[in-house]
């Protein structure tokens, strides 16, 4: 067994993150991570350093042909009466789960635009041609919409079933699983944060072309709805880009039991709360329905949906911040 080997598999057994060790060592988790990847050898005062927090001898650490690690090092995917035995994830499961990950992200991302842009069809309608039947097929519309995306976060929700282990219980990754994990999110940061970018961005910026069409066109109300109806669109897919970028991003999460995926969170509990967001718009679609049956005012009941969309990163924000 390689020093690469060695320290990916003491870290384990102690129940360290590579964050954790990295701390204790007074490095980066990148010097960690290269470690493990055998992409570099740390020097003779790590080395030392390591023996210590592990209990071994250096003479393990360092010869390839040393193969017995001291027996004070606590071996945690052992069951004992207060540990429950670690979750193996191989290769396959972890690839497997990337992508399923993905797939679902991209469903709750599109439930959650259509419910922001179900009110779309009813107020063009609505402005476009004024009777009652066409209210009755915006109004159809609509729901369909919310049925479709209802349908949708039913499908996420179970593609990703089989690994509801992953925020359950402790996990262990077969060799060259972590490393690949660290690979693929190092490369998908760049994208997160390009999405978080645009997607904030188009949120905040959404309300311009409504405002600049509401005031230009303010004696024509099919043009002047346009204006609101874009506000939905951009809102839409300001939103769609910060979900999915956020859910598959989670899924990085649960694999290297990072954030709020880590083991001892998971021992406490922590990890049973569902998306605040997702019951933050089933509240707002149920009231602004609630309020339009009840006063039939259904033009002007739409600024309950342009107001959620415009907090809905707020919200996003908010539930971050408390499960972290």
């Amino acid at each position: 067994m390689i020093l690469a080997d060695k320290i990916i598999d003491l870290r384990k057994k102690a129940g360290l993150s590579q964050d954790e060790l990295a701390e204790q060592m007074g490095v980066s988790r990148q010097s960690v991570s290269k470690w493990e990847g055998a992409q570099s050898i740390p020097d003779l005062n790590k080395i030392l350093k390591m023996s210590e927090i592990f209990g071994v001898s250096t003479d393990y650490l360092l010869k390839d042909d040393f193969e017995k690690p001291a027996p004070e090092v606590p071996d945690v995917s052992a069951p004992t009466a207060d540990s429950k035995p670690l979750r193996l994830v191989s290769m396959e499961d972890a690839n497997r789960f990337l992508s399923i990950n993905e797939r679902s992200a991209f469903k709750t991302a599109l439930g959650v635009a259509l419910c922001i842009l179900s009110v779309v069809p009813m107020s063009i309608l609505d402005s476009a041609f004024f009777n009652n039947m066409i209210d009755i097929v915006g109004t159809t519309i609509m729901f369909l919409m919310i049925a479709i995306a209802t349908g949708l976060f039913i499908s996420a929700s179970a593609d990703k079933k089989p690994f509801s282990y992953l925020i359950k219980e402790g996990i262990d990754t077969a060799y060259g699983v972590e490393g690949m994990l660290r690979e693929k999110q190092s490369k998908f940061s760049i994208s997160h944060t390009r999405d978080l970018i645009i997607g904030v961005a188009m949120c905040i910026l959404s309300v311009i072309p409504s405002t600049i069409l509401d005031t230009i066109f303010t004696d024509n109300e099919f043009l002047a709805s346009l204006g609101a109806n874009s506000l939905f669109l951009m809102v839409a897919g300001g939103v769609f880009l910060i979900v999915r970028t956020n859910s598959t991003k989670k899924g990085f999460s649960k694999l290297l039991e990072e954030d709020r995926f880590t083991r001892e969170r998971k021992e406490r509990n922590h990890t049973g709360m569902g998306s605040i967001t997702g019951y933050y718009w089933l509240v707002v679609i149920a009231g602004f329905l609630a309020y339009s049956f009840i006063t039939f005012d259904w033009g002007n009941s739409w600024i309950i949906i342009v107001i959620a969309s415009i907090l809905t990163p707020i919200v996003y924000g908010v539930e971050k911040k408390i499960k972290h």
